[in-house]
């Protein structure tokens, strides 16, 4: 066998410039390969813990119908006992209620509709780190009276600065049009600008003594220890307490949770395609060096070189050099990932800062790859190279002595 390797070695570089057009390819489709598939996993990952961090969450308690319907008067039943049963949860790292309805901002420049958030201000913080996307002004804690945050790009459509007064009409329980002033403490900016430019908020205290006569919360965001216990967690809940419905965030957030799941089928998908351009190039490139060497292999057989032989000889010459190629481009591959982690990788040349952002993505991508991917990246560039090589293997070892010398 190192004979072999030895013979197709040399094979490969009698014609330098073919065989290093070849892995140079080799190398170049392998490392955009890594590095388009680690991408993708930085943005479904991105996207993913912000979402889930920021704002859904792990689960969700709602009235059942509130998410369809979104009426003041459409509030989470025996909350008390619910909250109880969630500080008794071990699975349960923090949770925060939240204070909800459709309403209109008021300016003195224009109306806008928006969702109107109440949130209590120390839960909120506890389970969420929305509060890390104030870009100015101060937070709901300030003591300001009726404070209220607005997203940045909401405030420059109203021309608002902090300090300014803003008017909030919105229905309370009993279905009665209610308005109330509120004092603009600071802006957010999270990654989404349709966000930004629909939601406010505002402190809990504050907007119950407007909508209600009594304490009463539209939903209640949950953080478990992992991720994968909210299946089983929902399905707890929604057993224990009737008149509420609660989700996992793949069902709150199902165009998430398709991305998620995409995200590992591109994996594949991506892989094939790029080896399956270059499977072309390395049935081209050994067919080529058949061609040239029919007598030689010929004489082999001759000689009493078995077909066995001379079959691992063509299939060692395609593997070693896809190897080779292969081998170079993951270094190059993870040498390119392990500084992009850290640096990352800003897409704001592709479709600008506000592009990404109106699709709710960060401009700067952390690339990731699991050692599982790049297992599965590995067995696809083996499969591909031994279905090309075999096409000319087989020809190779059919070759008939007595017709090849005349």
């Amino acid at each position: 066998m190192k004979t072999l390797i030895t013979i197709s070695w040399r094979n490969i570089w009698r014609h330098p410039a073919r065989s290093s057009v070849l892995l140079v390819a080799i190398i170049v489709g392998l490392w955009a390969g890594v590095i388009a598939v680690g991408t993708m996993n930085g943005l479904m990952q991105q996207r993913m813990d912000y979402m889930i961090e920021s704002e859904i969450t792990h689960a969700q308690i709602h009235h059942p119908e509130f998410l369809a319907e979104g009426n003041s008067w459409m509030f989470i039943p025996e909350h008390d006992r619910i909250a109880a049963w969630l500080e008794n949860d071990p699975r349960v790292v923090s949770y925060t209620s939240r204070t909800l309805t459709d309403g209109m901002l008021q300016s003195p420049v224009k109306t806008s509709g928006v969702r109107i958030r109440g949130l209590d201000i120390e839960s909120e913080s506890r389970t969420t780190t929305f509060h890390e996307n104030m870009v100015e002004g101060e937070y709901l804690d300030t003591d300001m009276r009726n404070a209220v945050i607005l997203g940045k790009r909401l405030a420059e459509e109203h021309n608002m600065e902090i300090g300014n007064r803003i008017v909030l009409t919105f229905e309370d329980i009993n279905n009665e049009l209610t308005s109330a002033s509120f004092n603009i403490a600071g802006f957010y900016e999270s990654a989404s600008s349709d966000y930004d430019r629909r939601n406010v908020l505002i402190r809990s205290e504050d907007f119950l003594d407007i909508l209600a006569d009594r304490s009463i919360y539209h939903e209640i965001a949950i953080m478990l220890e992992n991720e994968d216990k909210a299946t089983a967690f929902v399905a707890d809940l929604n057993s224990e307490f009737s008149g509420i419905t609660a989700q996992t965030w793949r069902e709150l957030s199902p165009e998430l949770s398709m991305l998620v799941e995409l995200g590992g089928i591109m994996v594949y998908f991506i892989t094939m395609l790029i080896m399956i351009a270059l499977a072309f190039g390395i049935l081209n490139t050994m067919l080529m060096a058949l061609f040239e060497r029919m007598r030689e292999i010929s004489m082999l057989i001759s000689i009493g070189m078995s077909r066995l032989r001379v079959f691992l000889m063509i299939m060692l010459e395609s593997i070693v050099l896809t190897v080779t190629g292969a081998a170079t481009g993951f270094v190059l591959a993870w040498l390119s990932l392990w500084h992009f982690t850290g640096a990352g990788i800003n897409l704001e040349i592709f479709a600008g800062e506000e592009g990404f952002a109106e699709i709710g993505w960060d401009q700067f991508v952390y690339p990731i790859m699991s050692t599982g991917e790049y297992v599965a990246i590995i067995s696809v560039v083996i499969t591909i190279t031994l279905l090309a090589s075999l096409y000319p293997a087989l020809k190779a070892i059919r070759i008939d002595p007595l017709e090849v010398e005349k």
